[in-house]
């Protein structure tokens, strides 16, 4: 069953999180994820606001745990620690 990525950002320190982006990219390719929505408008109704969201969608929940524990992802999420708030979840689709 498919699932989706999705992260809710506010960066602090923009070059440090733009070198994360730069490696995360790739790394979410390599695991099969391919973005859907990535840093566009957004209405906030309820919660947090965080200004960035992106949304990757994969094949399986698996394959997206998988990417998100790989060597190459985490070697991207060290730059985006200290560089940015976020909160990352990953969610199976009904479809």
């Amino acid at each position: 069953m498919p699932a989706l990525w999705i992260a809710h950002v506010t960066v602090s320190d923009p070059e440090a999180y733009g070198r994360y982006a730069e490696l995360a990219g790739p790394a979410i390719a390599k695991h099969g994820g391919r973005f859907i929505a990535r840093g566009g408008r957004f209405v906030q109704l309820e919660g947090k606001k965080r200004p960035r969201n992106v949304v990757a969608q994969f094949a399986t929940l698996e394959e997206a745990e998988t990417c998100y524990h790989s060597p190459e992802y985490q070697d991207a999420l060290k730059h985006a620690r200290g560089a940015s708030e976020r909160e990352l979840l990953i969610v199976e689709t009904t479809d």
